[in-house]
């Protein structure tokens, strides 16, 4: 693992904002609950889904057609008052609900402590981070409309002042969802999986590259920005997202740890930092909940905001092109039944022809999946590296990246 180089001495000077959620008895069996349920549907429920579509209803489609179902669309029309297919649907629709409502409380109950360590971190900067918030902006109405992924409120809303409600819920949540009840320990900290994957890829395929600053866009809370820290320790990091409450928490997150990140409240579609300002942009689940025409203008935006020789690498959902029909059909799901419009939009493109179409020359571009580094660990990850071994399939064990280099 890294060393984390990185000077960290003022950590201790400022609570960690995590320390402040402290669930119940029952608020934990609430959860484990729901990480279970969640599983059951992921797992079981989907593989007997997927077993009526093949021993029945591609049988059936077949004969009608004279040809199996040859995309995610004709299975999702097929499939559709399927008993199978609507037990599936409801199960996990009603657990994404659940997922938002297990942490709501005890975030309520804790909700002016976390927002007096937020103030604290922000007035005294410990790590030597900045909090840079911008009231006038507009919300994009791709997030406002809707409360995306069912979270009640969405990324952005504020109901208290200075408040921190949203990025708790959703950094909470977001561990129940995965199952996790709690980030991987033991790595200088609690950090994102994707943000440690792909950083550790970058630099396993470009020893010789030392961004000096790193910029990761929809940045929530920052969990996948932290891991970045200690790969690239001499690199200055950025976070922009639209909305503050994520933004907030994520500071007090960083500078409890003692993690110096420069914050702003920012749409990626038009920021304010000046040209070739970053050696390295990148995001982790972010484009495909924006409409193609805002991914658009967010990559050339990237083609400016990248010195010359950067890189970008951006963790999404694999595009169609690169998934089967039945995986079409189960990746798209999302888009009908979990408030993300934009989801079979953006893979329905080709992410590496919207780099070439934002500015990147098309022998830069790339796309590859590559091992989540905690559980494929680093042996097996160099075997990956020299083509001895592949990754997982994306949400298997693999996390999908593409992007350019200018």
């Amino acid at each position: 693992m890294p060393d984390g180089s990185m000077p960290r001495s003022n950590a201790a000077t400022l609570p960690d904002i995590d320390s402040f959620f402290e669930p119940n008895h029952n608020e934990i069996a609430r959860q484990r609950y729901v990480s279970a349920l969640r599983k059951h549907v992921l797992f079981d429920k989907q593989g007997d889904m997927e077993q009526v579509y093949k021993t029945q209803v591609a049988p059936a489609y077949k004969k009608a057609n004279g040809h199996v179902p040859r995309t995610g669309v004709e299975i999702e029309k097929a499939m559709t008052g399927q008993l199978s297919y609507e037990v599936y649907g409801s199960m996990r629709y009603v657990a994404q609900e659940m997922v938002w409502a297990s942490v709501q409380e005890p975030v309520e109950r804790v909700l002016p402590d976390m927002i007096s360590v937020a103030q604290r971190a922000a007035s005294e900067q410990p790590a030597g981070g900045s909090l840079t918030l911008d009231p006038a902006m507009e919300i994009p109405r791709y997030v406002s409309a809707l409360d995306v992924h069912l979270i009640p409120g969405c990324f952005h809303s504020e109901f208290t002042q200075n408040d921190v409600a949203q990025g708790a819920v959703v950094a909470f949540g977001g561990m129940v969802f995965a199952g996790a009840m709690g980030w991987r320990q033991g790595f200088k900290g609690s950090y994102g999986a994707v943000g440690e994957s792909v950083a550790y890829y970058l630099k396993s395929k470009f020893p010789d590259f030392k961004p000096r600053r790193i910029l990761d866009m929809g940045t929530s809370s920052g969990k996948n920005l932290l891991p970045y820290a200690d790969i690239f320790p001499e690199a200055e990091l950025f976070g922009i997202d639209v909305g503050a409450p994520l933004l907030r928490y994520g500071h007090a997150k960083a500078e409890a740890v003692g993690i110096p990140v420069h914050y702003s409240q920012q749409n990626a579609e038009a920021t304010n930092f000046p040209d070739g300002h970053f050696d390295l942009i990148v995001s982790s689940f972010f484009f495909h909940e924006v409409p193609v025409k805002s991914t658009r203008k967010i990559l050339a935006e990237c083609h400016r905001l990248l010195a010359k020789g950067g890189l970008m690498a951006h963790m999404e959902l694999p595009p169609r092109k690169n998934c089967d029909a039945y995986l079409n059909f189960y990746w798209d799901w999302d888009t009908l039944n979990n408030n993300e419009p934009a989801y079979s939009a953006f893979r329905a493109s080709d992410p590496v022809a919207l780099c070439t179409d934002s500015g990147f020359s098309a022998a830069t571009g790339y796309e590859i999946t590559v091992p989540n580094r905690a559980s494929f660990g680093d042996a097996n990850f160099a075997k990956f590296m020299k083509g001895e071994m592949p990754a997982p399939r994306h949400g298997v064990g693999g996390w999908y990246i593409f992007g350019a280099q200018k």
